[in-house]
């Protein structure tokens, strides 16, 4: 009697897995997303007066954390020129200052009535972070202790991440990460400032999947610049790289201390485009692709693993 042929036993598709996951966890509501990079100190990020302790409101918070941001300053203290020297400390030459505006009252008797009146009058200052200056002592530069345990590297992860093909430069420093589409190029935070090794990954796999949307590569549109933060462009293009991004962590074999992060981190841009959970599903897609690509699997639709 003929033995009967047993069907193989089918394949693992790995990012559907992760895709209907990620919904699961959007169904069912999703803890807010934490930022992974540690800062120095006791640093909270919010852009601080060096004279009076006290955070920047109104437009200046802008201004300052976009500057400290682009530039990589990790201090959230900002002081004036005059202020740096009062510290014995100087800014180092060829430092450019940041503008910081402000309301000033000035009080003006009315010609007709004589009363007299109380006129806002708009004046600016420059200011430098504590990044930009010698000798200053600013408390979130306090030294840090060395790490307890050197960052170790898992395996998978970097072998994704070294068998990139033609991959985008990476530059390690600053307390941020971010993908520069007209340099080809993705800065991050240096590991040991993660909160773990797995969301140092994570990170990374994020902007390595924003890389993948070059025109040189994919070709998702970037143009030379970012899009402007919050537009509908952004937006997309965030939900489509944490979908890359979710996908790499699986594939490394670290998806189960991700996943909820990435889910969280992608409703809220999914809340931001006032979209349903279709547009994660469309996300998945192009996040799929990316994730081929840095895997060097873009030329085939799907990559299934046992």
């Amino acid at each position: 009697m003929a033995k009967r042929k047993t069907s193989p036993k089918p394949r693992r598709d790995i990012y559907q897995e992760v895709t209907d996951r990620i919904l699961e966890l959007l169904d069912g509501g999703v803890a807010p997303w934490r930022q992974p990079i540690k800062r120095r100190g006791n640093s909270d990020g919010m852009p601080k007066s060096l004279s009076t302790g006290k955070p920047y409101r109104g437009i200046n918070t802008f201004l300052l954390a976009m500057t400290a941001w682009a530039k990589n300053y990790e201090s959230s203290y900002w002081a004036t020129f005059n202020q740096v020297k009062q510290q014995g400390a100087q800014v180092r030459k060829g430092e450019k200052s940041t503008l910081v505006v402000f309301w000033k009252q000035y009080t003006k008797e009315d010609r007709e009535t004589g009363a007299e009146q109380s006129i806002p009058v708009l004046r600016h200052y420059n200011v430098f972070n504590a990044l930009q200056c010698e000798g200053l002592a600013a408390p979130d530069l306090v030294k840090e202790e060395a790490p307890s345990e050197p960052f170790v590297p898992i395996d998978e992860a970097e072998r994704i991440v070294t068998g990139y093909p033609r991959p985008p430069e990476i530059a390690w420093g600053g307390n941020s990460a971010y993908y520069l589409p007209g340099l080809d190029k993705v800065q991050i935070a240096p590991p040991e400032r993660f909160e773990s090794r797995e969301s140092y990954y994570a990170t990374l796999f994020h902007e390595l999947a924003h890389s993948t949307g070059h025109k040189s590569r994919l070709a998702r549109d970037l143009g030379e610049k970012v899009s402007p933060f919050g537009s509908p462009d952004y937006s997309k293009e965030e939900l489509v790289a944490e979908m890359g991004s979710a996908f790499l962590c699986a594939a490394a074999g670290i998806s189960p201390p991700t996943i909820e992060q990435s889910a969280a981190y992608i409703d809220g841009w999914r809340k931001k485009l006032k979209d349903d959970k279709k547009l994660v599903v469309q996300a998945a897609g192009q996040g799929q692709r990316a994730a081929d690509y840095v895997r060097g699997d873009h030329a085939k639709p799907e990559v299934l693993l046992p």
